[in-house]
């Protein structure tokens, strides 16, 4: 084959496979992405939880999320971030249709500022919180707030200062009942410095303030902790319960690491017709994109209780 000849042919030779392999990687690029789970319930990841598998940015792990079927989302610091931030969040939130959980009423940390103690100065900070909250939650979208009382008032009678958190959760349920949302009382077993420890304590205060802009969130976690017979007082307190958030115990990571048996409780809940979120307060028991991907497969198997 004469030299010109040669080199006509292999470039077309050539030109054929380079744009054989662009169609390839064309047709392969159109398929379809993976279909999300269906998962039964709204279980909300939080920021952080898949940053290794979705990146650092915030609106890619929101996507990220839901990307896997979660179609809620929570955010403890929602207060704290930027305006601009959160706008955005709730945005990204409202497109891929998923529910915004809870984020903290900012007073000061789980035990400042105590409603126990009865004083004007820990009020008006907690006050000044709930109107705040009101603004964030127009931009997210949110419809639930997570409130701690406070630490234990250890120079006052229990009645007393359940008197006074009442009376201070009711000045907190005025703010936010014309707007539709409720605050959300966390029974906490961090500290036995806390006032709010358990399910009917929390049960008694919400009877007690009398609004619906004040209910229990239920922290399997932490009642697995300072009380057990999780379904049992489920179902005793289950009238003022509008949140729930999971964590397996010991340990606080994902489901199927530790002793609750949590496809079972998932199931009850299920069966009680529960529409809110649970939200995924827990930290991831591996590291890395495993342990992420550990994370995403524990909740497929523990929701696969139909």
């Amino acid at each position: 084959m004469k030299r010109r000849n040669f080199i006509q042919k292999t470039a077309i030779t050539g030109s054929a496979l380079s744009m054989g392999g662009s169609l390839a990687f064309a047709n392969n690029s159109m398929q379809p992405a993976t279909k999300p789970h269906n998962f039964n319930l709204k279980y909300a990841p939080h920021l952080g939880m898949f940053k290794e598998l979705a990146g650092e940015d915030p609106i890619d792990q929101i996507n990220f999320m839901a990307d896997q079927g979660f179609t809620a989302f929570e955010d403890n610091g929602m207060m704290k971030r930027e305006v601009s931030m959160q706008t955005k969040m709730g945005e990204t939130l409202a497109k891929r249709g998923m529910t915004m959980g809870v984020f903290v009423v900012d007073k000061g940390g789980n035990m400042a500022n105590t409603l126990a103690a009865g004083k004007q100065e820990h009020l008006d900070i907690f006050l000044d919180g709930c109107k705040r909250a009101v603004e964030v939650a127009k931009r997210v979208n949110a419809k639930w707030m997570t409130v701690v009382p406070g630490g234990y008032q250890r120079n006052l009678p229990i009645g007393v200062q359940d008197g006074n958190v009442i009376e201070a959760l009711k000045r907190g349920a005025e703010i936010l009942e014309p707007h539709g949302l409720v605050m959300v009382l966390e029974p906490l077993s961090d500290s036995p410095d806390l006032y709010l420890q358990n399910s009917d304590q929390t049960y008694m205060i919400c009877k007690g303030v009398d609004s619906p802009a004040c209910k229990i969130l239920y922290d399997i976690y932490h009642l697995q902790k300072t009380e057990g017979h999780l379904i049992h007082n489920m179902d005793l307190t289950w009238d003022e319960i509008a949140y729930i958030q999971v964590g397996d115990n010991p340990g606080r990571k994902e489901p199927t690491t530790g002793e609750i048996n949590y496809k079972n409780v998932f199931k009850w809940i299920h069966e009680k017709g529960f529409d809110g979120v649970l939200g995924m307060e827990h930290g991831n028991s591996k590291s890395g994109k495993a342990g992420e991907q550990a994370v995403i497969d524990a909740y497929k198997e523990v929701d696969s209780f139909m």
